[in-house]
């Protein structure tokens, strides 16, 4: 008896842990999915906003921006503070078009598309990549604004 009643707990619980896992959303890091409710959405939150962002679109849609990786929730209230959703949101990295270079500890992320490739700063990337990255881009923004201030040569 103790026996059965054992399997049929164990049975309850991955039940259970496979519908939780049924009702995540994936999002790649940095990219954005569209969530949608069943009914009007009032309040959201956002379990750890450090892992993921929401952004309404209408009464029954978000935008979820994947910030950096890890698992978080968002749950939704309706107009009387009653729960309409509690949906998992699971951050992890993107799909195809990723090489991570590794040379001892430091840690390099680049971008590939056709025959070039970018070094694209991820979380937990040596300092280096992300360091020249912003230099390239105030450099960009300094000759951008200096061309197009008042009486600059055209």
């Amino acid at each position: 008896m103790r026996r059965i009643t054992a399997f049929l707990a164990t049975a309850v619980l991955l039940a259970g842990t496979a519908q939780a896992r049924s009702n995540a959303l994936a999002v790649p890091l940095d990219e954005v999915r569209i969530m949608a409710f069943d009914r009007p959405v009032a309040t959201l939150y956002v379990g750890n906003p450090t892992i993921a962002d929401i952004t309404m679109i209408d009464k029954r849609h978000v935008f979820v921006l994947g910030k950096s990786y890890g698992a978080t929730n968002i749950i939704a209230l309706d107009s009387a503070g009653r729960q309409i959703s509690n949906h998992q949101v699971v951050v992890s990295a993107g799909g195809g078009g990723i090489v991570t270079l590794q040379r001892g500890s430091a840690r390099i992320t680049y971008s590939c598309a056709a025959q070039r490739c970018e070094a694209t700063p991820r979380p937990g990337d040596a300092k280096e990549p992300f360091d020249t990255s912003m230099d390239q881009i105030a450099k960009h923004q300094d000759s951008v604004s200096k061309s197009a201030a008042p009486g600059a040569a055209q």
